[in-house]
């Protein structure tokens, strides 16, 4: 799909990975609505890439209706999707104490980094399912899961549950849309430098990039950005999750 003038929406755009997605698509020509939390920031990188801001909580169905109708309004029928949107709290499963994991906790991940993804995903497809198709395609969604949904460690029983599940909707939901003419992808990043990896001391930063086997370093958000257009420009991936870590496996702690 030629990006130039196509209506893409990025959710978790205002920072991170889906900042740098978006950053790309405005860079190929799309028309980009970030949808993000951080309203202050969210605002800002919209400006610099000459694109729409809408605030939305993803796990809200009226929210991301209403945000999707207004990125419609402004840019036409979005055509990609790319769900960054998602949050990290760690617990075990039995703290100090014989404490047991708070079950809000686990539950509020689980809400923003699962149903938050789903509930984008099929209201996105329902209004692009009724969209003329560009070529053979109607359009594309690629999801956010974590190499956690493989190799979880110690205290992410929350995160590694909630991003297991998107890489279990991703072959199901490819299924689902495949008369639509949508594909559904999900990549799975190891460690990116974020925000919230910004926040480590440095030492700590690099010790976790050392254990990358190649290249030995923290990944950067252009390069999940790139694995995007990677997706987007080839029509046979579908249905797949993409692992995009220096070869990494995480250890248990």
């Amino acid at each position: 799909m030629n990006l130039q003038g196509v209506a893409a929406v990025v959710t978790g755009g205002a920072s991170g990975l889906g900042a740098a997605t978006a950053e790309m698509l405005a860079s190929q020509g799309a028309r980009v609505t970030l949808f993000d939390m951080n309203e202050e920031a969210g605002q800002a990188h919209a400006a610099k890439l000459g694109g729409l801001f809408v605030k939305v909580n993803v796990t809200d169905p009226a929210n991301v209706g209403e945000a999707l109708d207004a990125a419609q309004q402004k840019h036409g029928v979005a055509r990609v999707l790319v769900n960054c949107a998602g949050i990290v709290l760690g617990s075990k499963t039995v703290g100090r104490d014989a404490v047991p994991h708070p079950l809000d906790q686990f539950r509020k991940v689980i809400e923003v980094n699962l149903i938050g993804t789903f509930n984008t995903i099929a209201q996105f497809a329902a209004r692009l399912s009724k969209a003329e198709p560009v070529g053979e395609e109607r359009g594309v969604i690629v999801n956010t899961a974590s190499v956690a949904a493989f190799e979880g460690q110690v205290g992410q029983a929350a995160y590694a549950a909630s991003k297991g599940g998107v890489v279990g909707l991703t072959l199901p939901v490819a299924r689902d849309l495949a008369q639509f003419g949508i594909r559904v992808v999900t990549i799975a990043p190891g460690i990116f430098w974020t925000p919230m990896m910004a926040g480590l001391p440095k030492e700590v930063q690099d010790s976790l990039g050392k254990q990358v086997p190649f290249p030995s370093r923290l990944g950067k958000p252009e390069e999940y950005a790139q694995m995007v257009q990677s997706i987007i420009g080839n029509p046979m991936l579908n249905g797949e999750t993409i692992r995009l870590d220096g070869a990494i496996r995480m250890p248990p702690r």
